[in-house]
């Protein structure tokens, strides 16, 4: 059930069986699915001496019928437009078409039809039609992601497009694992069950011919579910590797862009790759905190040096020839470390600068520990400090408002008005469409541990235990998700099942897709819960990968279109 090895394996068959020099043609999704689990060098091996866009190849004339055209992009109406006229005069000796999820008999007929010259070998199927960046974690990198927030009535083509796309890449996961899942959804949301009934009706009804895989002892669960039902996680500053470099830095498709930071060298503003599949180090420290990550990194900062001095005591022949040998592994490894090496210190300047240690203590204390007095007066006291950033600013009063909706409504608009005071870039009455989106009203789980008897026993014994790290003491609602199917205790009532498709005992594979995006920190708890060996293996999809600044840009453009549709309606009235 490893989604890496999926889309891999899809790109080795699609490669491998078409011998020669090929060129191999994506879209502006397919080359995200493609590139993050598949180096340039290995397409190399491949044959593939050319990788295009399906936009640039319709631009150009030049012939190369030396090559073999090899298409991997989705089944969209405008790539089989494309593609119509792109074989109306081919420019490749022949062509090799495979979409990334399922074809309509219409566009077979509309590429048959185009096909005058014969030069199409084939066209595939082949089920990659998601991001899968870490083994049990996969993404649709979607970019309209502030559309779950709005109501159906604001955007309906757009809603339907998202739903679509949202159903598509489900389908394809599902198609790779070679799985059909009962389905269930989150009550609260209406756009987790509009995705999950269309999901079913696909799976059931129009395409059941193609899911109906050989039956396991029990079916796989799709769980659906709605991110304002956790709208701390994405609100937190991170401790652990990978997490932070998204939430400072920005990781996207595995990638960390350092142009983005100017105090580097010219030479060092490079784009870089932190891969668990091409990087050692990554892969055994992407979960770890940050602390460690240090000592871990001077440990291959030492092991490097001893190496370095190696390669200078270089006296015979034997040992050049070794050195040559070896050089390339050299090369490789003192590129790893200087990318580690500058990655943390560019986060430890970060820290430092933004006060990012007293922040993320009260934004923990805000998100696990009750109090509201005490926790009033340490978000004043950071509104007021000239170090903190506006962004901090503005996530503190999100959690606390967050947390104490409903008590003192006196000091929350106190802070409202400092907030707009000290951070005026901000828009009016954010915080409060936070709040109207994923208030205590809104939201199906026990978010804060303080509804359910379970959860507050939890909490009071974590505070007599005391806690391993105060900047890692937060859980996201997803890890209490999870132990609920576990048990067999996630509640028909709060995630009713789809159509009369219910579970028989527990399930073994359990894949849960978050509409409206996930967190690292959320894969990294799936990561956790996958080591325990508890008998079910999780994955955890969703529309996007989010860090703070991404959540309060999707938040923001879900404001500015609520605000507009008001704006319209009054006026509508008026006259």
């Amino acid at each position: 059930m490893v989604l890496v090895t999926s889309v891999r394996d899809y790109i080795n068959r699609m490669l491998q069986d078409i011998s020669g020099m090929k060129v191999l043609i994506l879209d502006s999704e397919t080359v995200s699915n493609v590139s993050i689990v598949y180096s340039q060098s290995e397409l190399l091996r491949k044959e593939v001496f050319l990788v295009e866009m399906i936009d640039s190849i319709s631009a150009s004339n030049e012939t190369m019928s030396h090559l073999k055209a090899v298409y991997l992009v989705r089944p969209t109406s405008e790539n089989v437009q494309k593609l119509r006229y792109q074989l109306s005069s081919p420019r490749f000796g022949e062509y090799h078409l495979f979409f990334s999820n399922l074809l309509k008999d219409t566009q077979i007929h509309i590429l048959a039809d185009s096909d005058e010259q014969e030069v199409v070998q084939q066209v595939q199927e082949f089920y990659a039609d998601f991001v899968a960046g870490d083994p049990y974690h996969f993404t649709l990198n979607m970019a309209s992601n502030h559309l779950y927030m709005l109501p159906a009535v604001v955007d309906p083509s757009g809603l339907q497009r998202y739903s679509d796309r949202v159903v598509d890449g489900i389908a394809a996961v599902f198609l790779a694992l070679k799985r059909r899942p009962v389905i269930r959804y989150q009550r609260t949301s209406d756009t987790a069950k509009r995705i999950a009934q269309e999901t079913a009706k696909l799976m059931y009804q129009q395409e059941s011919g193609l899911f109906d895989f050989r039956r396991t002892e029990s079916s796989p669960l799709l769980l659906v579910i709605d991110r304002r039902d956790d709208p701390v996680t994405p609100l937190l500053n991170q401790w652990t590797y990978q997490a932070m470099v998204h939430e400072l830095i920005g990781l996207q498709d595995n990638k960390v862009d350092l142009r983005a930071i100017g105090s580097l060298p010219k030479d060092q503003q490079v784009e870089v790759v932190l891969s668990s599949e091409q990087d050692a180090f990554f892969k055994s420290n992407m979960y770890e905190n940050f602390g460690d990550i240090g000592m871990n990194i001077k440990r291959m900062v030492d092991d490097f040096q001893q190496v370095a001095k190696s390669n200078q005591n270089i006296q015979t022949v034997e040992d050049m020839a070794r050195f040559v040998d070896n050089y390339p592994e050299y090369k490789k490894m003192q590129g790893n470390v200087s990318k580690h090496v500058t990655l943390v210190t560019e986060m430890s300047k970060l820290v430092e600068a933004r006060k990012l240690m007293l922040v993320s203590q009260t934004e923990q204390d805000l998100a696990c520990n009750g109090g509201q007095g005490a926790a009033y007066e340490a978000v004043t006291d950071l509104l007021n400090n000239e170090s903190v950033s506006d962004i901090d600013r503005l996530r503190l009063v999100m959690l606390y408002a967050l947390r104490y909706e409903k008590e003192n409504p006196v000091q929350l608009m106190q802070l409202f008005n400092k907030l707009a005071s000290r951070s005026p870039k901000y828009k009016q009455g954010l915080v409060q469409f936070l709040l109207k989106q994923a208030g205590v009203e809104k939201r199906t789980g026990d978010l804060f541990g303080n509804r359910d008897l379970l959860n507050i026993a939890r909490n009071m014994a974590r505070g007599l235990k005391g806690v391993e790290n105060v900047y890692t003491q937060h859980q996201p609602l997803l890890f209490q998700t999870m132990e609920s199917i576990t048990r067999g205790r996630l509640r028909d009532v709060d995630y009713p099942f789809v159509g009369d498709h219910f579970q028989q005992g527990r399930p073994q594979e359990v894949v849960i897709f978050m509409v409206g995006g996930t967190t690292y920190e959320e894969s990294r708890c799936v990561a956790l819960q996958n080591s325990t060996n508890s008998g079910i293996r999780f994955i955890l999809g969703g529309t996007a990968v989010l860090n703070s600044k991404r959540f309060l840009m999707d938040l923001e453009e879900a404001q500015r279109i609520s605000r507009s549709v008001q704006d319209f309606n009054d006026h509508q009235v008026r006259n």
